[in-house]
């Protein structure tokens, strides 16, 4: 069997905790994440999509998007993006947003949030708003900590609480991770498809 050389990939995401989830699923499949663009929504994401494209005609990138309210599933947004990918590009898609791939562990997810397992949703995926969700969650937690992080302030306005991202981030990339990607695939779809896509990616370049 062939060994696998180590690979790096570029990446480009919507938001920070994209890019803590990109990162852990790039190494996940034994490669090295490189510099990771974007990170100023998805509109900024989608108007560089087509320089990134032309980056990935020479060397290995990785995009992830949301889908959010878009499209009713996956193929129809990709088709919409980017239509023609390049020889190394990997597009893929969380169904509807991250949050929900997140949600798909639902044993380490109910220990870090400290909310009942039973709590959490058996399919993510078909959530129309997981962050809402996942909030909703972090209102249950037993921990204080989670509660005033992960959840707004009474009248601030604000859909998320001043800590929910760097919560999440701890969540998937911390020093004690408990985020299991594979375990999260059993549950979520469009995760599962992303790590194979990886995988493949992976051996193509090689």
């Amino acid at each position: 069997m062939a060994v696998l050389r180590p690979i790096t990939i570029t990446g480009a995401v919507e938001g920070d905790l994209d890019e803590a989830v990109i990162r852990r699923l790039i190494e996940h499949v034994g490669s090295t994440p490189g510099p990771i663009h974007g990170r100023n929504g998805k509109a900024h994401l989608r108007q560089r999509l087509a320089g990134y494209n032309r980056a990935a005609g020479v060397s290995p990138w990785v995009v992830l998007v949301d889908l959010n309210h878009e499209e009713e599933c996956a193929p129809p947004l990709r088709a919409k993006w980017l239509p023609n990918p390049a020889p190394y590009m990997c597009f893929r898609v969380a169904v509807r947003m991250v949050e929900a791939w997140l949600l798909a562990d639902r044993e380490r997810l109910s220990h870090f949030l400290a909310v009942d397992a039973r709590r959490l949703p058996l399919n993510p995926e078909a959530i129309e708003n997981p962050k809402h969700a996942m909030v909703e969650l972090a209102q249950l937690s037993r921990r204080r900590e989670i509660r005033l992080d992960m959840t707004p302030r009474p009248g601030s306005g604000r859909l998320v609480g001043p800590a929910y991202t760097s919560r999440l981030i701890e969540f998937v990339a911390g020093p004690a991770a408990s985020w299991r990607p594979d375990a999260a695939a059993k549950v979520s779809d469009s995760l599962d498809r992303c790590l194979r896509s990886l995988r493949q990616f992976v051996h193509t370049v090689n």
